[in-house]
């Protein structure tokens, strides 16, 4: 959430950085803002003024009493009455202000950092690193759909009857890879100096609002309606809502740390091989990790996490580029993302398998997550990224290391976690 001062005292470059995003209406939502804060503070100005004149009558009143001026306490009681009666009505008004405020600081995203290219979409988003070779196939080659059933290691059929579409269950030499991947992400992180933290795979709305996953996305989560909890779109959420509500000492930053969660979304499916087999899905095994930083630290911090997640495709042996999201493309709390994607040789097409970004204040205003320095407290920046994402990883890695005899070559650095050297 944006801070009501920096938009007062930077309202131009607030409005900028709106239109990059495509924000509509941007001026007048930051005018409205504007407003309702003018009143806000001069309601809170004439509330305190009427407090302390009351809190004075009342000494007031001992003192007429003791000197026998009866008939003076007397008038100073009716005033102070008028007094009580007007701060209620005050203290309703600063409340109906506020609410008013916070309603509409909600909607307003992040602002972008000055690096953002501008842009509406996707095809605006800026190529900043391609790495790798794309391999050459077999003839004969598939898609990973038709590999995981050949093979037998991911059955949809079967989470489909227990659950539903995009809930997939995995078996055997898939099972394995999958607890390979996760303890192979899980142990970089924490060489990296991550500490590795398992948290609730349901948070409620308040932590859902820390992170700006609410109100913005109600409709891509799943909801506990009876407990009013809600099933976690990704680690970051329960992990940075570990700091909620918490004042750091500088000696502590930076804060790292690493999670592995299954997560869940809602998204709408749709039709396409864009969608099919492990492209899209509603549960699905993510590591993140997350960094909370002093203001000045952030970007560095950024540009230490990006390394990280290079490390991670590259030891995997995967092509994968990184680009950096135009304004119209990035998530709402984001000021500046960067997104990963392997390339798919059999799909023949590059797939997201990470997002790192840096929030800079705009989480921890609403976490009220902040650090002393110098006997003040200021908000902190919090950072997170996939390190990594399974199932598209997944996809990459069985159809780039597809080998003429119809197995699948693991990856030299899964090996040791899985116990096995191909798939078949």
């Amino acid at each position: 959430m944006l801070q009501t001062t920096f938009i007062r005292e930077n309202k131009e470059a607030t409005i900028a950085g709106l239109q990059k995003r495509y924000f509509s209406d941007a001026e007048d939502a930051v005018e409205l803002i504007i407003k309702l804060d003018r009143l806000r503070r001069e309601t809170q100005g004439e509330l305190d003024r009427v407090l302390t004149e009351s809190n004075a009558k009342a000494k007031e009143i001992g003192g007429l009493m003791k000197q026998g001026k009866k008939a003076e306490a007397e008038a100073a009681k009716v005033e102070t009455a008028t007094l009580k009666e007007r701060s209620k009505e005050l203290d309703e008004q600063l409340k109906k202000a506020e609410a008013e405020l916070h309603n509409e600081l909600v909607k307003l995203p992040n602002l972008p950092h000055e690096s953002v290219p501008a842009g509406r979409t996707a095809d605006d988003n800026v190529t900043v690193l391609e790495h790798g070779e794309k391999p050459t196939l077999p003839s004969d080659a598939l898609p990973h759909w038709d590999l995981i059933k050949k093979l037998d290691i991911v059955d949809f059929d079967l989470g489909n009857k227990i659950t539903g579409a995009g809930f997939p269950v995995y078996k055997g030499q898939g099972a394995r890879l999958q607890r390979a991947m996760i303890s192979f992400f899980l142990n970089e992180a924490a060489a990296a100096g991550y500490l590795e933290i398992q948290p609730p795979l349901l948070v409620n709305a308040d932590s859902g609002f820390g992170t700006g996953q609410l109100p913005d996305k109600e409709g891509q989560m799943y909801h506990v309606t009876n407990e009013d909890l809600y099933l976690i779109p990704t680690a970051e959420v329960p992990i940075t809502n570990l700091y909620r509500d918490v004042i750091l000492q500088e000696s502590e930053l930076p804060v790292k740390n690493v999670g592995h969660t299954q997560c869940f979304r809602r998204e709408a499916g749709s039709w396409g091989a864009h969608v099919r087999g492990l492209n899209r899905l509603h549960q699905f095994d993510k590591v993140e990790i997350v960094q909370i930083t002093k203001p000045e630290e952030s970007y560095a911090a950024l540009d230490e996490m990006v390394a990280h997640v290079q490390m991670l495709l590259e030891k995997l042996e995967l092509p994968y580029r990184i680009l950096r999201l135009c304004g119209g493309d990035m998530g709402f709390t984001s000021a500046l993302t960067y997104d990963f994607e392997v390339w798919s040789a059999a799909q023949e097409r590059w797939l997201e398998c990470s997002s790192v970004s840096n929030f800079e204040t705009y989480q921890a205003n609403r976490l009220k997550l902040r650090y002393k320095t110098e006997g003040k407290t200021q908000l902190l920046h919090t950072l997170n990224g996939s390190a990594l994402a399974l199932p598209r990883i997944l996809a990459a890695l069985l159809e780039n290391n597809q080998q003429a005899d119809g197995s699948i070559r693991v990856p030299k650095v899964l090996t040791g976690y899985c116990g096995f050297e191909v798939v078949k």
